[in-house]
Formats: C-alpha cells, sequence, structure tokens
C-alpha cells in the first residue's frame, strides 16, 4: 500500500474516532452542544483536506493538524479533575479506549504526514 494511502486511511480513522470522542463528551456534558456550526465547518475542511487534497501540500497540512488534534485529546482529557470519575463511570470504558486510541493513530498520523511533507518539499515521490 502506498504511503499516502496509508495516510489517507488513518486520516479518516482519526476523524473518525475525533467526532465519536466529541459527541461522547457532548452527551456527559464536558463540551456544549452550541448552535454555531464551527465544528461542523471544521469537519469538513478536515475531510475535503483528506480526501480531495491528499496529494498536495495543502491537503498534508490538513492531516498534520487531524493527527495533532487527535493526539491532543488525550493529553487535554487526562490532565482534567474529573477523568478518573469518568473512567469509572457507564461508558467509561468507550471513552478512555477512544483517547488511547486517538493518542496513538493521531501520533502516527501526524508522523505519516510530516514525511509526506518533506518528501513534497524535496520532490520525491510517495
Amino acid at each position: 500500500m502506498k504511503q499516502n494511502a496509508i495516510l489517507v486511511v488513518t486520516s479518516l480513522l482519526s476523524i473518525l474516532l475525533l467526532t465519536l470522542h466529541i459527541t461522547d463528551d457532548i452527551v456527559r456534558g464536558i463540551s456544549k452542544a452550541e448552535p454555531s456550526n464551527t465544528a461542523l465547518l471544521i469537519l469538513a475542511v478536515f475531510l475535503y483536506g483528506t480526501l480531495v487534497l491528499a496529494e498536495r501540500r495543502s491537503g498534508h497540512v490538513i492531516m498534520l493538524l487531524v493527527g495533532l488534534f487527535a493526539a491532543a485529546m488525550p493529553v487535554i482529557h487526562m490532565r482534567g479533575a474529573h477523568y478518573s470519575e469518568i473512567a469509572k463511570s457507564t461508558g467509561g470504558f468507550f471513552f478512555v479506549w477512544t483517547l488511547w486510541a486517538l493518542g496513538g493513530l493521531g501520533g502516527f498520523t501526524s508522523i505519516l504526514s510530516a514525511r509526506g511533507l518533506w518528501s513534497l518539499r524535496r520532490g520525491q515521490p510517495r
């Protein structure tokens, strides 16, 4: 499988896990369900960058942002005061599992997109 195809798949999986995690945050009351569509706009940009711009530098930058957002979720939540309470609550397994999956997959996505940006800079084929 080409490296760029792996990057697209990891980016899409990161986006899926991010949406599941944000939904869980809203259901638990950690995040507010706001009437503004800022999150939907960001989601649309992430998907566009991953699916349409995958071969371009701008797509790699967007996928790097996806990876960084995903990798940041465990850092943000595990420092929170209520993390242990949420982990022990109903549905806590899913909450913690998505954090671990986001952290690992986000880090991997970031590495792949950085490598892709580096190879684009040097003019190497992907």
